[in-house]
């Protein structure tokens, strides 16, 4: 079941702000998604990679698919053939499983580091010393199959908007002086991917690029 008038509102939302509305196909069954995509979208976020293989078999292949979920070293091997954009990317040695993936399969795969900005311990994330740690690793620069095109963040899970805004207002800080220090040729600071159904206005207002929303369009699963 698609929600078409919520996820017009969404669009229209979006729109002037030429933020990239990636619709979350978690649990969503195939026959959904065809809707959705008759409707014109073409960016799905997937949180699992077995359900994101599955679905990209089955879908069509002009669909750009995101890995938005926590991603396993040894599972990468399934994705790196297609997946667009990973957004989960939480150490070096994730990293350096996705090139080595990458470079089998003859492409650059594009990445974004997950940052812990929320005060949850279920959160996934580098904080600020160890994203300068994986970025000015010794061993980067030699990473030629992979592209960092930038941060996502996850805000608590609260009530509370102004700590939801300062909390996106803190990824997309950190952003701007990662671009203005950090410049390495497989790096193109671009994306804030940050924002979901329940709070992707907040996050839109604080400078994200990418929103990523499931149970707005398809109701609560």
């Amino acid at each position: 079941m698609v929600n078409t008038s919520a996820l017009n509102t969404i669009l229209d939302f979006l729109k002037p702000h030429s933020t990239t509305l990636i619709v979350v196909t978690k649990t969503h069954p195939v026959e959904t998604l065809k809707v959705t995509y008759d409707l014109g979208l073409r960016v799905f976020g997937e949180n699992k990679v077995q359900e994101l293989v599955e679905k990209s078999e089955a879908l069509p292949k002009d669909i750009a698919w995101h890995l938005i979920g926590h991603l396993q070293t040894n599972k990468v091997k399934y994705i790196a053939p297609f997946v667009s954009m990973i957004h989960s990317v939480d150490s070096f040695k994730l990293l350096k499983e996705i090139n080595k993936e990458a470079k089998k399969n003859n492409r650059i795969i594009d990445c974004l580091l997950q940052v812990y900005i929320a005060k949850e311990d279920t959160k996934f994330g580098l904080d600020k010393t160890e994203l300068l740690d994986l970025l000015n690793n010794s061993e980067f620069d030699s990473l030629e199959n992979i592209c960092i095109k930038g941060l996502m963040g996850m805000a608590t899970n609260t009530t509370d908007q102004e700590q939801i805004k300062n909390e996106f207002h803190s990824l997309t800080i950190l952003f701007e002086e990662l671009k203005n220090t950090i410049h390495k040729k497989n790096i193109d600071w671009k994306e804030r991917s940050m924002g979901m159904t329940s709070d992707y206005k907040i996050a839109v207002e604080q400078g994200s690029t990418m929103v990523r929303i499931g149970s707005a369009i398809f109701g609560s699963r």
